[in-house]
């Protein structure tokens, strides 16, 4: 079987290529490309990279992402996030190809009380949420056999997101102040691999998920203060100054996009029911990809 992955650079692309470590992939052929090769805004790319490539499956993990960018950059974020799989979806309808897509909880206002289940009412506060929603849809009205995923708050060793964030202000300040009213759960990029990768393997056993929206993320909640305190407990082990962590609202931190205060997802039951698919705490997960950033040669 023949997969693509689109946005090969990112987070969950690289994860996914990287799973030709892990012996996880056997029977499969995982071909990545990162925007300069396929840039899915462009039709022409596209239609030259399936037919040169012929995949049995496309996993879309290109996006645009920067969401407090996106509020000045409306055009470049509807482009990216709704146009791009829109041509995707097109291409695959006309090749009869799987379409895997995934998305994310910005998508849901945050009003919630209670984890959100892919049938729940989306209502996105922020230009990125919107952009991913009209993503979404165009995925649905464009092609019948395709996975949308969402997940949330996704972090890897290598990249620029939270938890360096967090590893970088331990190198260079004694003070940190850390949105504490904003909850979610932090899951890791490679838990997302493993996940589309259950999901893939199944379809290969002739267990099919019907065509729909999915969820997955690692278990439970904290916030964006939560997540400091234990990414700072496990540097603090590795002799890691740790800097002092005042909590403060969403509103003592004002950025471009409003965030929703409330994003937990429930993981699919089905998603849940497959094989090989990651069931851990997201603490769990912080204490694996914390570990691999310690042997992490590069600069991030």
């Amino acid at each position: 079987m023949r997969i693509l992955i689109t946005g090969a650079a990112g987070q969950v692309g690289g994860a996914l290529l990287r799973l030709d470590n892990k012996k996880v992939s056997e029977g499969i052929k995982i071909i990545g490309l990162n925007k300069n090769r396929l840039d899915i805004t462009r039709i022409e790319m596209i239609d030259h990279a399936l037919d040169l490539i012929r995949p049995d499956l496309i996993v879309n993990a290109a996006a645009y992402t920067s969401v407090d960018a996106a509020e000045q950059a409306p055009e470049q974020a509807f482009l990216v996030n709704r146009q791009g799989p829109a041509y995707l979806a097109a291409a695959c309808d006309q090749r009869c190809i799987q379409l895997i897509h995934i998305s994310t909880n910005y998508v849901f206002s945050g009003k919630a009380t209670q984890p959100y289940l892919p049938s729940n009412a989306v209502s996105p506060l922020n230009v990125y949420g919107a952009s991913k929603e009209a993503g979404e849809n165009a995925v649905r009205n464009i092609l019948v056999n395709h996975i949308i995923l969402r997940t949330a708050w996704v972090y890897d060793a290598y990249s620029d997101n939270f938890m360096n964030t967090m590893l970088r202000i331990s190198k260079e300040r004694t003070e940190a102040r850390v949105v504490a009213d904003q909850y979610g759960t932090p899951t890791t990029a490679i838990d997302v691999a493993f996940t589309i990768m259950a999901i893939i393997r199944a379809q290969m056993n002739a267990i099919h998920l019907v065509p729909g929206t999915y969820h997955y993320t690692n278990e439970g909640k904290t916030t964006w203060y939560g997540f400091a305190q234990a990414i700072f407990d496990r540097a603090e082990k590795c002799c890691w100054q740790r800097p002092k962590i005042q909590a403060i609202s969403t509103f003592d931190y004002p950025k471009p996009a409003k965030r929703p205060l409330y994003s937990v997802l429930k993981t699919s039951s089905q998603i849940d029911a497959l094989p090989n698919v990651p069931h851990r705490s997201w603490q769990l997960g912080l204490d694996e990809v914390f570990a691999e950033r310690m042997t992490y040669k590069g600069d991030v």
